[in-house]
């Protein structure tokens, strides 16, 4: 019923209140507040919008909300509408979206929360409706399907060679980019004319791609942006046969060290290290990670369970977490937040700020910390075995695929060496190949 009705009811009863028969029922009034299902969102960078869905529902006064690029679907850890405000939160990351509901549209700020505690603010919109729907069926003038050598050009002026991996239907493109550290998770957009346009934002980063394709089929005029204040240029051709560089050989022991050593607190501040009696003949994982790093969430979500299948068998995982924050307390609590977003029941240890310098500082028998997750794997003579840069997420289809079986077939290699050969390992001395891998 229809507000106008409702008062011409109600004025009826009030102009008839002596006759008995005026006993119509008080309508039910249709539910207040913001309008669930489907929002066409837009975060503004310097180099162009972010697209992205969020899918939003309500189970009486709750609200419940997931971020929506391309195939990938994030859920909202926090959401509440008070008082005309749409408040979303990443806790896990720190970072949230204000937004003021007036006239249909949602319009506010994306704020995300970086290294020492810096702010980046993004202006913020949203509109009932699902655009990407009608761009499935739209005509384009180029397919960009299919695997593309990538170079991005480094603030030094070298190139950081990586790969692109796109998909197409209609003007509407998918894929993903991964370079030698990791990937830049699910991008989604479209192909319009000569030029393209890809995007994500997962609670954590926020990124845009940009480019046009000349008449050679070659990607130019390509810019990245990061949040507001990274941006790289870059390039691109097909190669169906370009690859990344062996990820076990980046990262190594320095000359001279023959272990791995480490000591930093958990998150209630207890002292951890491998030579505590818990890892004394354990298979240990240690990953070098931060809790603010999409690829170490992806990392984590694959690291709990299956720690939790292993554990019996004699594995054990350590995550020494490299934060936003200097402060201790924030930092721990950022960890405590993580582990509860993953379930983890394996230690994770705030070991210092979110640099990779930094990082490298405070492991000093690694030759560097290269990128956000490292992933090393130890045998049960606390002996190095491998070292892993970077790690490869869903995004990335079949190489995440293959990643979890790599990683999943070396430990139970490590899993199942009898006692008697680790020690002859470890009493032996590493011979070079073992040293540098």
């Amino acid at each position: 019923m229809r507000k106008g009705t409702i008062r011409a009811a109600i004025l009826g009863c009030v102009i008839a209140a002596a006759s008995p028969g005026c006993q119509q029922p008080t309508p039910a009034l249709a539910p207040s507040g913001l309008p669930t299902g489907y929002w066409q969102a837009t975060i503004t960078l310097p180099g162009g919008d972010i697209e992205t869905g969020i899918e939003l529902s309500r189970d009486g006064e709750n609200y419940r909300a997931s971020l929506i690029n391309g195939q990938e679907r994030v859920r909202i850890d926090e959401v509440s509408f008070v008082d005309g405000e749409l408040l979303l939160r990443f806790p896990a990351f720190n970072n949230e979206i204000r937004a003021t509901f007036a006239d249909g549209q949602l319009n506010g700020k994306l704020t995300l929360i970086q290294r020492f505690g810096e702010t980046q603010v993004m202006p913020f919109a949203a509109a009932r409706g699902n655009a990407a729907e009608q761009e499935m069926n739209e005509a384009t003038t180029h397919d960009l399907s299919g695997r593309w050598a990538v170079n991005f050009r480094e603030p030094d002026g070298s190139d950081n060679a990586s790969i692109g991996e796109f998909s197409q239907r209609g003007s509407r493109i998918f894929g993903t980019f991964l370079n030698p550290n990791g990937d830049h998770r699910f991008l989604a957009g479209h192909v319009r004319g000569n030029n393209f346009h890809m995007s994500t934002f997962d609670g954590a980063h926020a990124f845009v791609f940009s480019g046009s394709v000349n008449e050679s089929g070659i990607i130019e005029n390509a810019g990245f942006w990061s949040g507001t204040s990274w941006y790289q240029p870059w390039s691109a051709e097909r190669n169906n046969n370009v690859e990344l560089p062996d990820a076990f050989g980046r990262t190594f022991l320095k000359p001279g060290y023959d272990k791995f050593e480490f000591e930093f607190p958990d998150e209630e501040g207890r002292l951890v290290s491998l030579n505590d009696e818990k890892f004394r003949d354990k298979v240990v994982l240690v990953t070098i990670a931060g809790t603010w790093c999409p690829n170490c969430n992806d990392e984590a979500r694959f690291l709990a369970p299956f720690y939790r299948e292993h554990r019996a068998s004699g594995l054990e995982i350590v995550a020494l977490l490299f934060e936003h924050f200097e402060d201790p307390g924030l930092a721990a609590q950022q960890v405590r937040r993580f582990r509860e977003k993953f379930d983890i029941q394996y230690d994770t240890l705030v070991a210092g700020i979110s640099d990779k310098t930094e990082a490298g500082k405070a492991l000093p028998s690694l030759s560097g910390v290269l990128a956000f997750p490292t992933t090393i794997f130890i045998d049960r003579g606390g002996r190095v075995r491998q070292i892993h840069t970077g790690f490869t997420g869903p995004g990335t289809g079949d190489y995440y695929v293959q990643l979890q079986k790599t990683f999943a077939d070396l430990t139970a290699t490590l899993l199942a060496e009898p006692v008697d050969l680790i020690e002859s390992l470890t009493s032996s001395e590493p011979d070079e190949e073992t040293s540098s891998n």
